[in-house]
């Protein structure tokens, strides 16, 4: 039963990565001929048309006044940084670099609860965050013709991700996921807004726009909901790992929508990402199970 259900997690997880890159697909499909902070404001709006009507059917009426506890709030700007930077980074860069220098977020939550709570994560852990961030490095290529100047947004993204994370252990027990979410929702959108008629030249929609927009927004509520179903149904030790699919499906999505090939040095970068996260994983997993060594490593 048990296995069912991890695999089960796990097939969640993977539709949950895969919903995040369509959404991300689409948004960069729609700044061919759009603003980046237009495209979130659209996004936005489809994406709170979706979510709002299942928060109420599913009984979170009630819980609307969360949507702006200090807490949530905080989470959701940290949201609206990670995501501001994301989307100006992905107007200028492949999808799958991008998403993968934001994929060193873990790496960073645990710096983070090192630097501003105290908890102490061993050498092997610090090590393993430098080996993802080189990777991370291998992918920006600073100081290479393959360089993009808009890179280190990514690294912005990672950040923002980062004190989403560590600011979520603060958000009271027993709020509700949609309620979590309508916010970041809602507080991305508006910040967009804001910054979008300060500094963007707006563009009439179009019915290319407002179906790309649909599609995102359905598919962003689908990636919440399968994330927070793989970890409802399968163990975390066995679904967080499966979280690094996002790179492979931002590679797919590169490559059979937007003709982008990564180079050698990107795919290094890539695959150091990917197996500081899984180790640092592995790590967490063998502590808590109390192995040889429960202390820090």
């Amino acid at each position: 039963m048990a296995e069912q259900s991890n695999l089960r997690g796990i097939g969640a997880m993977l539709l949950a990565t895969g919903a995040f890159v369509a959404n991300d697909s689409c948004m960069k499909l729609a700044l061919s001929d759009a603003p980046p902070l237009q495209v979130l404001i659209m996004r936005g709006i489809a994406a709170c048309l979706w979510c709002l009507p299942i928060l109420l059917i599913l009984g979170h009426g009630r819980d609307l006044p969360k949507v702006f506890n200090r807490w949530v709030a905080l989470r959701s700007l940290c949201e609206v940084f990670a995501i501001l930077s994301f989307i100006l980074a992905l107007n200028e860069m492949p999808i799958a670099d991008i998403t993968a220098i934001a994929q060193i977020a873990p790496l960073l939550v645990l710096l983070g609860i090192w630097l501003f709570f105290g908890d102490r994560i061993g050498m092997l852990r610090l090590a393993l965050i430098g080996v993802g961030i080189t990777g991370a490095l291998l992918v920006a290529q600073p100081g290479t013709e393959a360089a993009s100047p808009m890179a280190i947004l990514g690294f912005f993204t990672a950040l923002g991700a980062a004190g989403r994370d560590i600011v979520t252990r603060k958000v009271p027990p027993g709020t509700p996921a949609l309620i979590v979410t309508f916010s970041t929702l809602l507080i991305v959108m508006l910040c967009a807004t804001v910054g979008s008629f300060a500094f963007e030249t707006q563009v009439a929609p179009t019915i290319r726009h407002a179906w790309l927009m649909a599609i995102a927004g359905f598919f962003l509520m689908c990636g919440h909901l399968f994330v927070f179903l793989a970890f409802r149904i399968g163990e975390a030790r066995v679904v967080a790992p499966f979280n690094y699919s996002f790179m492979i499906w931002a590679g797919l999505s590169g490559l059979l929508i937007f003709n982008e090939v990564p180079n050698a040095l990107a795919i290094a970068g890539m695959a150091l990402i990917m197996l500081a996260g899984l180790a640092v994983i592995a790590l967490e997993n063998r502590t808590r199970q109390g192995g040889p060594s429960s202390a820090p490593l």
